[in-house]
């Protein structure tokens, strides 16, 4: 199971993960904060849980290529 964190409050917008894993983040209209598609919300923290381990790998890149560090990805 990969599991995706997003601590969305500290986004600066940049649009990296959108870049690197666009199946799994988009950027929102509304803040131009980044979103963490099909996550769930718990204390500010965002996350995604899936058995897909193609996502992996972009997952990853997207965490690498975040600037302010907001990303985890662990698989489990």
């Amino acid at each position: 199971m990969i599991v995706i964190t997003l601590q969305r409050a500290k986004c600066i917008g940049c649009n990296y993960c959108v870049e690197v894993a666009p199946s799994q983040f988009q950027m929102s209209k509304k803040d131009g904060k980044s979103v963490l598609l099909h996550a769930s919300e718990k204390k500010g923290f965002f996350t995604m849980k899936s058995y897909d381990e193609s996502i992996f790998v972009p997952a990853k890149e997207a965490k690498k290529a975040c600037p302010v560090k907001i990303i985890e990805v662990k698989q489990v």
